[in-house]
């Protein structure tokens, strides 16, 4: 694979911008601790006064597959990944009251559609959000939670996790699996939604 490939598939997929102010933290499950980790940080700076950590049980593996990092610390007997996350932020500082919890999502489509349910039924107006998810997550949450907020700025703020990062994901087996992985889906998951979206804008 030639510099330019490598160079044009990690622009697109590693999604990044400078943390900014918001009227929300949008956190897309998992079950490593460093994305809650660092949407607490952003909290404890003053971005944002809520956080909406989003994840049930994943529909590929039909279980709660277990703490990935530091089990010593988050040591919960956790059923979903927000039960993880809500742990992992208050653990960090956040108290109870600045989250709004979100247990049913399967997948990533979920976690934008559903935090989008969760904050209509509590009569929130989103103005700017900040999401925190994968870095190498980060183009298709952006693309799905934009989609779900229409209206909203959004701005990624992504944390790397399993050694995977702009600079070196091609040169391991799980860092091109999980990157062509994302590749993919961000063409093959929205054909619907882009030819929907564009004959909006054409119309």
């Amino acid at each position: 694979m030639n510099d330019r490939i490598i160079s044009d598939i990690a622009e697109f997929i590693f999604a990044a911008d400078q943390p900014k102010h918001a009227d929300i933290i949008f956190l897309p499950g998992g079950s490593d601790p460093l994305p809650p980790e660092y949407a607490a940080k952003l909290y404890k700076e003053g971005y944002a006064p809520l956080l909406l950590p989003s994840g049930g049980v994943s529909v590929k593996r039909g279980k709660w597959p277990g703490v990935q990092r530091k089990a010593d610390i988050y040591s919960g007997d956790y059923h979903n990944d927000c039960e993880f996350y809500t742990d992992v932020l208050t653990i960090n500082g956040v108290p109870r009251s600045a989250i709004i919890p979100e247990n049913q999502s399967g997948h990533t489509r979920d976690n934008a559609f559903l935090s989008r349910s969760v904050v209509d039924e509590r009569g929130l107006e989103i103005k700017t959000a900040i999401i925190v998810c994968k870095s190498f997550h980060a183009r298709r949450c952006l693309m799905l939670y934009q989609l779900a907020f229409p209206e909203t700025e959004l701005i990624v703020c992504p944390v790397d996790v399993y050694d995977i990062t702009k600079d070196n994901w091609h040169t391991t087996k799980l860092g091109t699996e999980r990157v062509l992985g994302e590749l993919a889906r961000c063409g093959n998951q929205f054909v619907g939604d882009v030819m929907q979206y564009l004959k909006l804008l054409n119309s």
